[in-house]
């Protein structure tokens, strides 16, 4: 059986996630407005394509950096 406190745990994790989810929506929905903005329509290649490749530069930074900061916080944890 599954104590109180785990089950808090998940839950709280759980919906930390949904928000995080929603909010990467919005923030999805505003950048995609910017680039229509700037580079045209909505369905054009060149706005889905820099939108595309600039996001999962982004991406890849941000993951980066988040791993290195983990590894880092776990190497200190250990001493």
């Amino acid at each position: 059986m599954v104590s109180r406190v785990e089950y808090l745990k998940v839950m709280a994790g759980l919906i930390t996630t949904a928000f995080a989810f929603i909010a990467g929506l919005a923030w999805n929905q505003a950048i995609q407005s910017i680039f229509i903005y700037f580079l045209g329509t909505p369905n054009s290649i060149a706005g889905n394509l820099s939108y595309a490749i600039i996001i999962t530069i982004v991406a890849v930074i941000a993951t980066v950096y988040i791993a290195g900061a983990a590894s880092k916080a776990a190497g200190e944890e250990m001493k």
